[in-house]
């Protein structure tokens, strides 16, 4: 059987927590706050809190597992590491991990620390260990530390790896709320980047067949609702002409909610439209509901007035197909 490698199963074994011990060149609140972090890696991952977990990690991450999987040192953004950790570690009954000798050293706004882990692993029956040393990198950014380099020496195991395929698979038929999260906010930036990039093939890939657009603030004249899969392309069919430059993503924002297939999303648009010369600068209101990476609901809002000069309709409103 093959087993999975490299990073994604370097999350079973990532965790740390703490022991006191001599420490050199550490301030008591640096000491304590590195502590934290690692001891929040460990509780945070047995307990499949992913996205806490992820504020923990610096913007990119050096990850090294290749002594336990072989592969290759990898450089990760913090969502990328947490996808796929989340795509294995729920997928056990549960994970235990043992912590001993943590040592920490900090010189200026650099740290590390090191420790002996002993991760255990169980699902059903079935059950997997493997003990070895850590070594954490850390770095403070504005005041607070992150990891930004983690590397992991394996020195023995018990069980059969066998059990990480098993979780994998379990995983995948109860997906963590973090991965289903990621998948919601995927869809919203994949449609956004859709009308940046006039691409309507891909535009077309984000709803779902019964998707719904809901605009209660379109002027008069504009559709406030339109259903269908068929009719939100036709909706949009105008866009690649009458659309200059456009940028939809450097300011958007995600706020997720209680239910992960749901997430409300603030954004500003800066378009030029071409019939009429003017430059279209919008802010954006949307919530979505996003269901196996498709956009069931999209109620989106805007500023009308905004939009009304933009396209210059103070007196046309036959079009309703501007795709805003």
């Amino acid at each position: 059987m093959k087993y999975m490698t490299g990073a994604i199963t370097g999350a079973l074994i990532m965790t740390l927590a703490v022991n006191p011990s001599n420490s050199f060149n550490v301030t008591a609140p640096d000491e304590a706050a590195i502590h934290t972090i690692v001891e929040s890696v460990a509780n945070l991952a047995d307990r499949g809190n992913f996205e806490s977990l992820e504020k923990l990690y610096a913007e990119e991450v050096e990850v090294d597992y290749t002594s336990a999987f072989g592969g290759e040192v990898e450089l990760k953004s913090p969502q990328a590491l947490m996808t796929q950790w989340a795509s294995t570690l729920p997928g056990f009954d549960r994970t235990r991990h043992q912590i001993s000798n943590i040592e920490t050293k900090v010189k200026g706004d650099k740290a590390t620390a090191t420790a002996d882990v002993t991760a255990n692993h169980y699902l059903n029956d079935d059950f997997w260990q493997i003990a070895g040393s850590y070594e954490y990198g850390l770095v403070k950014e504005d005041g607070q530390w992150v990891i930004d380099k983690m590397t992991f020496t394996a020195e023995s195991e018990t069980g059969s790896r066998d059990v990480i395929n098993n979780a994998v698979e379990q995983a995948k038929v109860n997906p963590s709320t973090y991965l289903q999260s990621q998948q919601t906010k995927q869809a919203v930036i994949d449609f956004l980047k859709s009308l940046e990039d006039k691409d309507m093939d891909k535009l077309a890939s984000v709803w779902s067949e019964d998707a719904v657009q809901d605009m209660p603030f379109s002027p008069e004249g504009f559709p406030k609702r339109v259903e269908g899969k068929a009719n939100l392309i036709q909706h949009y069919a105008a866009w690649p002409e009458i659309s200059g430059q456009a940028n939809f993503t450097d300011n958007l924002v995600f706020y997720p909610m209680q239910d992960s297939t749901m997430v409300f999303a603030e954004w500003r648009g800066d378009v030029e439209i071409i019939p009429t010369g003017r430059q279209y600068k919008q802010r954006y209101g949307g919530l979505f509901y996003v269901v196996d990476g498709k956009i069931e609901l999209f109620r989106e809002y805007y500023d009308p007035i905004v939009f009304q000069y933009a396209f210059d309709l103070e007196e046309d409103r036959t079009s309703d197909t501007l795709g805003k």
